[in-house]
């Protein structure tokens, strides 16, 4: 006997601590690998407790956004399912990055974060987390102030397709800042070689990461981050979380698909999208509708949040939560006591002690 749909108002208001749940473990699971030089087994040990978590709560969630393909990781990928798929359990779509900053937690360095997006279906809504073909897109994110600035103008002065002195220009103008002032933050690419130029010759100064673009996208629109723009070519599924968090703060991101080389242009056009390579995506074209929660756990320190820090025989973790629906932005600090605190990995579906 099948039972009937749960109908509730506002699902995302019930469970997304549960989310912010699976975030801590895979963030806390991880941390062994911190500096190991392992960035496979860091990103196997956050996917196997975020499955762990998912496998206590009761939705049908469906991976439409994972990891693995560009980068040949261990994740969780497209189509996998999530939670318990009890009959009459809410359905959510899921785009997660286990470890956005794989490297970065190999190497011992800044900038890694365990984050997730969900969405619940929504009337009017046919695809709220847009799964983009191009594996990488060029991004140009910005906070709320410069939204603001857009809107009471009317006029859209900040473009993806201007140049880079243009861009900067526009935004010191919207944040009532001298162009020296604005802080840029971009991935550390000889693809961006030009881009760096540019930044440094308008006199704009400049933060180099070496992964973790995620975190560095959302960073402008989190007050008190220290960044004002984000700019680069990063992953495409990377686009798609980040643009969940920015709408939920307020701030805005706009993408374009940037192809590799002709074979994946040509690849891409032979698949129908051609029109799209030619189209900038907004974060609401990216994350489409209300019913929207994101978030993540620092692993490593980032523009977005701190990182796992020891305190005595306790373990702290920072995490943001939101949702677009009422732009509501929790920071939780938590504080582990790891001689009771235990994950349940799907591995064995066992509870562990960390």
């Amino acid at each position: 006997m099948r039972l009937p749909r749960q109908n509730y108002h506002d699902i995302e208001r019930i469970i997304e601590f549960d989310f912010v749940r699976a975030t801590e473990a895979a963030a806390l699971n991880s941390l062994q690998w911190m500096g190991r030089g392992e960035k496979e087994l860091a990103d196997a040990a956050a996917c196997d407790a975020i499955r762990g978590m998912f496998d206590l709560m009761n939705i049908c969630g469906e991976v439409v956004i994972g990891e693995g393909i560009k980068d040949d990781a261990p994740g969780i990928f497209k189509g996998e399912h999530l939670g318990t798929w009890m009959p009459g359990s809410p359905p959510f779509h899921i785009a997660l990055d286990p470890i956005d900053g794989t490297t970065n937690i190999s190497k011992g360095m800044p900038n890694s974060i365990a984050c997730i997006a969900a969405a619940s279906p929504e009337a009017g809504v046919k695809e709220a987390l847009r799964d983009i073909p191009s594996f990488y897109m060029m991004k140009l994110s910005y906070g709320a102030a410069v939204t603001r600035a857009m809107q009471i103008s009317g006029i859209e002065t900040i473009k993806l397709e201007s140049p880079v002195e243009e861009i900067l220009l526009g935004v010191a103008k919207a944040l009532n800042k001298r162009v020296q002032d604005l802080v840029v933050m971009m991935l550390d690419r000889p693809r961006h070689s030009e881009m760096v130029a540019e930044v440094r010759r308008v006199g704009a100064s400049l933060r180099m990461i070496g992964d973790g673009d995620i975190a560095a996208a959302i960073g402008p629109a989190i007050a008190g981050s220290g960044v004002d723009i984000y700019l680069g070519i990063g992953g495409a599924p990377e686009a798609v979380l980040s643009a969940a968090a920015i709408k939920c703060l307020g701030g805005d991101q706009q993408c374009r698909m940037w192809p590799r080389d002709e074979k994946e242009r040509k690849e891409l056009i032979d698949l129908g999208h051609e029109e799209d390579l030619k189209r900038v995506f907004y974060a609401d074209d990216l994350a489409h509708g209300k019913n929207i929660i994101f978030c993540a756990t620092g692993i490593s320190d980032s523009a977005l949040l701190k990182g796992i820090k020891t305190e005595g025989p306790n373990t702290v973790t920072d995490s943001i939560l939101m949702r677009a629906k009422s732009k509501t932005v929790r920071f939780i600090r938590a504080s582990h006591d790891l001689q009771n605190k235990t994950i349940r990995l799907r591995s064995d579906n066992r509870e562990h002690t960390i």
